[in-house]
């Protein structure tokens, strides 16, 4: 029942917001047609696409994906889009629940309030997916987000390989889902090479051909905008006009600096939260697409991270950064919400004492086997709440 409540929730939104949707569709568009042009035309598609465009911060997956609907008239292919980008929404909240169910397999959770808080934090995230999947188009975060769910469900489950090439994946869509990398830490230690090798070799293979092909292509990491007098960067003191040179490597350094702080202090399902946090304070725009990462952030800390039934940290981060935006006119106090959200998250999700239950408190994910993924000490795939009752969110177990 909550998928079919999430799924006419998210025909809802995708029939109110479609028809003034793609914004930024036309980036996408532009850069598929480019990716596949190679060396035909005017030199300036293929391998030489960042070179020549540095506009077009979308990574190669993104536009690789993008090109698939240019045989489509444009408002065809824009719409064919918008709606695969809409069910991926959904697909985020069955990852992040399954993610959850495997995690807290062997502590006694109640699957039954589980899918409440999946529910009920689903409710918040859609909104701001379609924000970022229909109404700008922006195929580069969807993929990113979509990629570090599979991450999450990957890295619950103890498996290496897959949880890098995942997130190899999200940053080949979007470079700036390498602040989401400390997931690879939250892996048993005996698995990080395994999983580092994968996620390096799979983000080498999409990004270096394009430096190698043409050195000018590091243009696009030195691509700026203005710096909106709404952003947190403003009460940070920085009153540039334009991206500060330091801003972007800053932004990768602080979201990885925290999310590292989050894997040591045991609470690794804060790190896309702390990771799209970081990209907030330090980012000199305000779109409101930038906050459907962080409503990614507090689904997997409120179903995940934490126990309550309410997941009030979705709704808190929604009503605050998106809510402000329609509530709040004075640029400067909208600019303080975001920096005030960023700050009192931040401090909560690594600070706040989270209470464990169960025998091992399952701080991290199995370890996996030689034969597979390992098993939790309950028989796998039943409800700890019924041993005898399977539960729909867990997977089965290995071999069967």
């Amino acid at each position: 029942m909550h998928l079919v409540l999430l799924t006419g929730w998210t025909v809802v939104w995708f029939a109110v917001v479609e028809p003034h949707g793609g914004f930024s569709w036309h980036y996408l568009r532009a850069g598929g047609e480019l990716i596949y042009q190679g060396a035909a035309g005017d030199g300036t598609g293929g391998l030489n696409l960042y070179a020549h465009h540095p506009e077009l911060q979308m990574g190669p997956v993104s536009f690789l994906v993008a090109g698939l609907f240019n045989p489509f008239p444009e408002a065809t292919g824009q719409f064919l889009a918008a709606a695969l980008m809409s069910l991926l929404g959904l697909v985020i909240t069955v990852l992040a629940g399954r993610s959850a169910a495997w995690h807290f397999l062997g502590t006694g959770t109640n699957h039954q309030r589980l899918r409440q808080r999946v529910l009920i934090a689903g409710l918040a995230f859609i909104p701001m997916w379609i924000e970022v999947a229909v109404r700008f188009g922006h195929l580069d975060d969807v993929l990113a987000l979509f990629f570090t769910a599979l991450a999450v469900r990957s890295l619950t489950r103890g498996n290496a390989a897959m949880t890098g090439a995942c997130l190899a994946l999200a940053m080949d869509s979007k470079p700036t889902a390498l602040a989401f990398a400390p997931l690879l830490l939250a892996l048993p230690r005996q698995q990080w090479l395994r999983a580092g090798l994968w996620c390096a070799g799979l983000v080498a293979v999409a990004w270096l051909p394009f430096f190698i092909g043409d050195s000018q292509s590091f243009a696009a990491a030195t691509f700026t905008i203005p710096n909106h007098p709404a952003s947190a960067l403003r009460w940070l003191g920085v009153g540039d006009p334009e991206t500060p040179g330091w801003d972007r490597p800053a932004q990768a350094a602080l979201g990885l600096a925290l999310g590292v702080l989050a894997v040591w202090r045991g609470r690794w399902a804060a790190v896309v939260l702390l990771g799209a946090n970081a990209r907030i304070v330090l980012d000199p725009s305000v779109y409101t697409y930038y906050t459907a990462s962080v409503l990614l952030g507090t689904l997997l800390w409120d179903v995940i991270g934490q126990r309550w039934l309410v997941p009030w940290w979705s709704w808190l981060a929604l009503l605050t950064l998106y809510g402000s935006v329609f509530l709040v006119p004075d640029d400067a106090a909208r600019g303080l919400i975001r920096l005030g959200f960023v700050a009192v998250s931040t401090a909560y999700v690594l600070l706040w004492p989270v209470r464990e239950r169960g025998r091992r408190g399952r701080r991290r994910p199995p370890a996996r086997t030689d034969e597979g993924p390992a098993v939790p000490h309950d028989s796998a795939g039943a409800d700890p709440a019924d041993p005898g009752r399977a539960t729909p969110w867990a997977a089965p177990p290995a071999g069967r």
